[in-house]
């Protein structure tokens, strides 16, 4: 399988959109099929590059797609609220199936491995790296050990109230800092992307108001039915 460069990955993936393809759980669309499907779609869309959660499915879009992949494997685990490629075994696993960048947990929490052993395997192998952060000192912080992409994946969601709307703030603070920045979390309309790009992100991941129905749907039956009650 030959691999895209750092600079053909970074040319791809500047100013473009990420489809993040990642089905409920256990739902009616949780199969590598089904996930190959709709990363192709996305390319089909104009996607400029695929973040896919799973081996299984990793493996089936990689057959399908040639933009580049961020791959992720998540996991549930009983000792640390870490959930996002926690294990050195996962990086390995998830370059030899196709991906292309590989996303791990960059909060400061109880992990089961360190982050800057996480950063070394991934350089060793020769895929580029991002982390996934909560706030502007995990992203400072991983950049320092030499992350490629910084990603504002973790923002509201390490504890408390989940906010509605998207983080622009880190965004913008990570970008003056020099960090070359994906926006993720909660850019769930084509304006909030699009807001993402200006205010200087690198590129933008969008996941659940493209690929996961279930969600789609229920804001539509929220939003009539709170009409209906008003």
């Amino acid at each position: 399988m030959s691999r895209l460069t750092k600079q053909q990955i970074l040319a791809q993936l500047k100013h473009g959109l990420v489809a993040s393809c990642q089905p409920v759980d256990d739902g009616p669309m949780d199969s590598p099929q089904i996930v190959a499907a709709m990363a192709a779609a996305s390319v089909a869309g104009g996607a400029a590059a695929l973040r896919i959660e799973g081996i299984e499915n990793l493996k089936a879009v990689r057959a399908a797609v040639d933009v580049p992949i961020i791959g992720i494997v998540k996991r549930d685990l009983d000792d640390s609220p870490v959930r996002i490629t926690p294990f050195l075994q996962d990086i390995d696993d998830l370059y030899h199936a196709g991906a292309d960048i590989i996303a791990f947990d960059g909060t400061d929490r109880i992990r089961p491995t360190t982050i800057d052993a996480c950063i070394k395997r991934i350089q060793a192998l020769g895929a580029m790296s991002m982390a996934d952060c909560s706030n502007f000192a995990e992203g400072s912080y991983c950049q320092s050990l030499g992350v490629d992409i910084i990603g504002s994946t973790m923002s509201g969601y390490t504890g408390g109230e989940i906010p509605t709307e998207p983080d622009v703030q880190l965004v913008r603070d990570l970008v003056a800092q020099g960090c070359c920045v994906m926006a993720e979390g909660r850019y769930n309309t084509p304006e909030l992307a699009a807001l993402a790009i200006e205010n200087g992100a690198y590129a933008v991941t969008v996941g659940s108001a493209l690929t996961r129905l279930e969600h789609i749907v229920g804001w539509f039956v929220q939003a009539i039915n709170r009409r209906q009650g008003a």
